[in-house]
């Protein structure tokens, strides 16, 4: 058996049941093969893909707190630090009901290539726990928060371990998180990213990962002789990176005629009106139902389906595993000429190798959804410098960071005989310098 797959079988066996870990580390190893195979003996010794795929350290925790009924909750914990060989660990806290330690996994490990692909010294982490804010008051939230961090504080620092934002800890979670760990620990420092701009929050930051998913997009679209200009896309979820892609493919000349959240979707053929959108979402806080009083033109469709709609891009902005076979076949079948990952592996593999097969440009999350964590880096820089950038300044590196990101794994890809393959590229660009970083600081 070859190395590649005898770390696989391992992976599977040491950590059963955990398919959405299993799946990550299949998509990058099995995309590694030209460099491994170029490089075994040496990767053999050192057991550099073991010590790869598992974590520095896996901390799970208990958290009670009192909910309006003066009833105890209980919820679980998770902070997983994957890699910190080229920074200090850095990703999302996600609060969520799915959460469980093989989502965290799959996330953090995710994390370690994404980080890397920025060309900005952060490691790879991932954290959360099973709570679920939603239809929680603000002194629920606060008091979950306060006894996550109460437990969470031991583990990070500002040049140890940053966690941010992701799905459920938006702005309100993020300063109550922030103002526990201040208290306990009495220190004022950028150990969170995603903060508000009066303590230490970096412009550009809400929107960064929506924005940067549309910077990727048209640097690979114009690679090819295309342009988002004139072109209709479905976006999926209505979350900040979903609003986002909307708002700036709208601006470059797209027509976006999808969003949706976790009951069902929206059509629009005259476009998403923006502000209804965020109206709905970040003001009022209400599902998409409503978006049809506003816009009685449009069609709200419960369920599955999204995918069906005629579209020449497709940005899958909702969460893993939303993009299956099928619906990469509908996709193919309308017509569509490019995917870009707006959300975490929300494409499965199988889904994943039939739109490369049948000739449909394909951008992986790791790269192009990193605009996020790039913004939080650079909210880092803010922070240990005590400065605060002006919103076109952040955003113009962060548009420099995504290009660049397109380019470094186009080359990759073209290096090693996949021209084209995005997937192979952006996991060997990001390896490569992880892997390097990895040998030069000995076992450890």
């Amino acid at each position: 058996m070859d190395y590649i797959n005898e770390v696989i079988e391992m992976v599977i066996r040491k950590n059963p049941s955990e398919y959405e870990f299993h799946q990550a580390v299949k998509e990058v190893l099995e995309s590694l093969r030209p460099v491994v195979e170029a490089n075994e003996e040496k990767y053999r010794r050192e057991a550099l893909l073991e010590r790869l795929v598992e974590p520095d350290r896996q901390i799970i925790f208990r958290v009670p707190w009192v909910d309006d009924t003066g009833r105890v909750q209980v919820n679980t914990g998770y902070r997983v630090q994957f890699n910190n060989a080229i920074g200090p660990y850095k990703g999302g806290l996600r609060l969520h009901p799915s959460v469980n330690k093989g989502i965290i996994k799959f996330l953090g490990f995710e994390q370690i290539l994404k980080n890397s692909l920025t060309g900005l010294p952060i490691g790879g982490a991932k954290g959360g726990a099973d709570f679920d804010p939603k239809g929680k008051s603000d002194r629920e939230v606060l008091a979950f928060c306060k006894s996550f961090m109460t437990e969470l504080y031991k583990y990070i620092g500002a040049d140890t371990d940053v966690p941010a934002g992701d799905i459920g800890t938006g702005a309100r979670e993020i300063g109550y998180l922030y103002g526990q760990y201040k208290k306990i620990r009495g220190t004022y420092e950028g150990v969170l990213t995603g903060k508000g701009l009066t303590y230490g929050g970096s412009l550009v930051r809400t929107e960064a990962t929506g924005f940067g998913l549309i910077y990727l997009t048209e640097e690979m679209l114009k690679a090819h002789g295309h342009s988002l200009a004139g072109k209709t896309v479905a976006v999926s979820g209505a979350g900040n990176v979903a609003i986002y892609a909307v708002q700036k493919a709208a601006e470059l000349g797209a027509r976006v005629v999808t969003v949706s959240d976790s009951n069902g979707w929206i059509y629009d053929k005259d476009g998403i009106d923006l502000e209804v959108l965020k109206e709905i979402k970040e003001v009022r806080r209400e599902r998409l139902t409503e978006y049809v009083k506003f816009r009685p033109d449009a069609k709200y469709t419960q369920g599955k389906g999204l995918w069906t709609v005629k579209c020449d891009i497709a940005l899958p902005c909702a969460t893993q595993n939303e993009l299956l076979l099928e619906d990469a076949k509908a996709l193919a079948a309308n017509g569509c000429i490019a995917v870009a990952e707006g959300a975490n592996m929300p494409t499965d593999l199988e889904a994943t190798k039939y739109l490369q097969e049948n000739g449909i440009l394909f951008a992986p999350g790791k790269a192009a959804n990193a605009g996020g964590v790039a913004t939080s880096a650079l909210e880092m820089s803010q922070n240990s410098e005590r400065l605060s950038w002006s919103f076109e300044e952040v955003d113009e590196k962060l548009k420099r960071i995504m290009k660049n990101i397109f380019h470094n794994m186009s080359e990759a890809a073209k290096e090693y005989h996949a021209e084209g393959n995005y997937v192979l590229g952006a996991n060997i660009a990001g390896f490569l310098k992880v892997s390097e970083a990895m040998m030069a600081q000995g076992i450890w």
